[in-house]
C-alpha cells in the first residue's frame, strides 16, 4: 500500500504468448499456489525497442517507462483504495496508446492510477497486450481455420483482460457491473473497436475515446495480403507456419516489418492506423467496421465521451525556427502531410485559408497545427454514434502548457494526466502546480461522474450537454471551461471528405 492505495502490479491475466501460442487467442495463465508477488509492472509487449530514447526532446517530454520486453506480456495492474470491504466501486480500465504497435500500461507517469483511485474512491486497471505483427498479423488467408483469429489476437487479449476484471475485480473492491473503458490515440481506436466486438459486449458499460476517434478497422483483403507477404518474406510455405511460431520474436518482427514497409510503399501515402498491422474486420471477431457506415449494434447502449486536443500536432515544439514559418510555407507543408495522415494536395490553400478565416489572430505555425490536428474524425464518429440511444459527449482540450517557450501547445497526450488527476506527476507535460491542478480537478471530477452515471455533469465542469449532429455541442477545456456549438465547423468545411 502506498499513501492509502493498494498497488497490485503485473498480475497475469493470460499465458505466455510465445511458441505455439503465437498468433493464437489468449490462453488462461498457469495457476499458482503460493503468494504471487504483484510488486512490479509486467513485461512490455514485443515491439521495436531500437533507439527508443534517441529523440531527447520526446524522451524528456514524455518520460517514457520501458522495462523488460517479452511475449509473456499479458499482465494487468490494479490500484484500489480497499480490498474485500464489500464496497462496489466503479472500475476504470485504461488502454494505452502507441498506435497498434507501441506502448505499455505505464508508459507515461500520468498512467499511474493512484491519485485517481483516491480522488474518486474507484478502482483503476491498466494492461499490457500483444501489439504489431504479433498481435495483428492476419495469417487466416494462408493458414486456414487454425489461424482464423490471428489478425485480432491483440484485441482478444484486451477482451481476456476484461473477462479477468469481470471474474476477479470484486475481490479488489470493484464493481464488475460498472466498468468504463478508456484509451488514448491507438488506445482510443481500440476502445472504438471493443464497442463493436460481440465477445466484449457486457464486459464494460461506458467508453471514453481520447485523440483516437476511429470509425474503421483494417480491411480483410489487405490484411490477408500482408499476412501472405510476411510468409513470403520469411521464405516459407503455408504448411510451415509453425516455423513462424518457433523463431525468436525479434527475427519474426524484422521479417514482418520488411513485408509491411514494402506493401505500404506500394500502396502509397495515407491509410493511417489501418495500413499496417491492425485489427481487422474478419466478419466474426469483428463483424463490421465499428462506426462506418453505421454504428455497430453492440455499441447501442454504451455512453461515450469523445475527446481531442487542439494541437495534436505541434510542429515547432522541438524546432523553434518553425515559429516564424509563413502561411505560404504552411500551405506547401500540408500539401504533402497533415498530422498523422496524408496531406491535402491541391486543396491545401483552400484549407489553410478556411482556418485563417475561422481563427483570426493565430500565427501561421498555429494554423499549421490546427489544420494538422483537425477534428474531422471526432465529429464524424460523434455524428454516427449519436444516432444510437446512449448519450455522446464531446470535448476539445485547449490548455497550453508553459514549457519549451510555450511551443508544446495542447499536444497529443497532454490531456491524459488531467483526466487522471496526475498533473503534478507528469511535470514535463504540465509544469505542475495549482494552474493545471485546478483544471485536472474539474476534468477528473467529470470523468468520475461519467463512470458512475454515464453522464459527466455534476463533477465541476459547466453544464455539459449531450452531443447532437445538428448543434455539435462541444466542451472547451481550458483554464476557463465553456461549451460552444461546433467551434470549428466553418473551418472544417474546406477539408476533403473523411476517408
Amino acid at each position: 500500500m502506498l499513501r492509502g492505495i493498494n498497488y497490485f502490479l503485473g498480475m497475469p491475466y493470460g499465458a505466455d504468448t510465445s511458441g505455439a501460442n503465437r498468433f493464437m487467442p489468449p490462453q488462461k495463465p498457469k495457476p499458482w499456489t503460493d503468494v504471487y508477488p504483484a510488486l512490479w509492472w509486467g513485461d512490455t509487449a514485443p515491439q521495436n525497442m531500437e533507439n527508443r530514447y534517441a529523440n531527447k526532446f520526446a524522451s524528456f517530454r514524455d518520460h517514457w517507462n520501458y522495462d523488460d520486453v517479452s511475449e509473456d506480456c499479458l499482465r494487468i495492474n490494479v490500484f484500489t483504495p480497499a480490498i474485500n470491504d464489500g464496497k462496489k466501486r466503479p472500475v476504470m480500465f485504461w488502454i494505452h496508446g502507441g498506435g497498434f504497435t507501441n506502448g505499455n500500461g505505464i508508459e507515461h507517469d500520468g498512467y499511474n492510477g493512484e491519485n485517481f483511485a483516491r480522488l474518486g474512491d474507484v478502482v483503476f486497471c491498466s494492461i499490457n497486450h500483444r501489439l504489431g505483427p504479433l498481435g495483428y498479423c492476419n495469417l487466416a488467408g494462408v493458414g486456414g481455420e487454425k489461424f482464423a483469429a490471428s489478425g485480432n489476437v491483440g484485441m482478444l487479449d484486451i477482451v481476456a483482460a476484461l473477462e479477468w476484471v469481470r471474474d476477479n475485480i470484486a475481490n479488489f473492491g470493484g464493481d464488475p457491473g460498472n466498468v468504463t473503458i478508456m484509451g488514448q490515440s491507438g488506445g482510443g481506436a481500440k476502445v472504438c473497436i471493443l464497442t463493436a466486438m460481440p465477445s466484449a459486449k457486457g464486459l464494460f458499460h461506458k467508453a471514453v475515446v481520447l485523440s483516437g476517434a476511429s470509425r474503421r478497422a483494417g480491411d480483410k483483403a489487405y490484411s490477408e495480403k500482408l499476412g501472405a507477404a510476411v510468409l513470403k518474406e520469411a521464405g516459407l510455405r503455408p504448411n510451415q507456419l509453425e516455423k513462424l511460431q518457433a523463431m525468436p520474436w525479434k527475427d519474426f518482427y524484422a521479417i514482418a516489418t520488411r513485408a509491411q514497409q514494402a506493401m505500404a510503399k506500394e500502396a502509397g501515402p495515407g491509410g493511417g492506423l489501418t495500413r499496417g498491422f491492425s485489427p481487422v474486420v474478419d466478419g466474426t471477431i469483428l463483424p463490421q467496421h465499428p462506426y462506418d457506415p453505421e454504428a455497430a449494434p453492440a455499441a447501442a447502449d454504451v455512453p461515450m465521451i469523445i475527446s481531442s486536443v487542439q494541437n495534436e500536432q505541434s510542429p515547432s515544439w522541438a524546432d523553434s525556427s518553425l515559429e516564424s514559418v509563413t502561411l505560404e510555407q504552411v500551405v506547401e507543408r500540408v500539401k504533402e502531410r497533415a498530422g498523422f495522415g496524408a496531406g491535402f494536395g491541391d486543396k491545401a490553400q483552400e484549407v489553410v485559408d478556411s482556418y485563417v478565416k475561422a481563427f483570426p489572430g493565430k500565427k501561421p505555425v498555429e494554423i499549421w497545427s490546427l489544420v494538422s490536428s483537425n477534428r474531422q474524425s471526432v465529429v464524424a464518429l460523434a455524428d454516427v454514434k449519436s444516432r444510437q440511444p446512449a448519450p455522446v459527449f464531446v470535448d476539445w482540450f485547449a490548455w497550453q502548457p508553459p514549457l519549451f517557450d510555450n511551443r508544446m501547445r495542447a499536444f497529443h497526450c497532454v490531456d491524459i494526466c488531467f483526466w487522471y488527476y496526475n498533473t503534478d506527476l507528469m511535470l514535463s507535460h504540465t509544469g505542475g502546480g495549482p494552474r493545471p491542478r485546478a483544471l485536472a480537478a474539474k476534468m477528473a471530477g467529470a470523468l468520475l461522474q461519467f463512470m458512475k452515471t454515464g453522464d459527466p455533469n455534476g463533477g465541476g465542469l459547466p453544464k455539459w450537454p449531450r452531443y447532437t449532429a445538428a448543434n455539435g455541442e462541444t466542451m472547451l477545456l481550458d483554464d476557463t471551461c465553456e461549451v460552444k456549438n461546433d467551434p470549428d465547423r466553418e473551418a472544417r468545411k474546406a477539408l476533403p471528405p473523411p476517408a
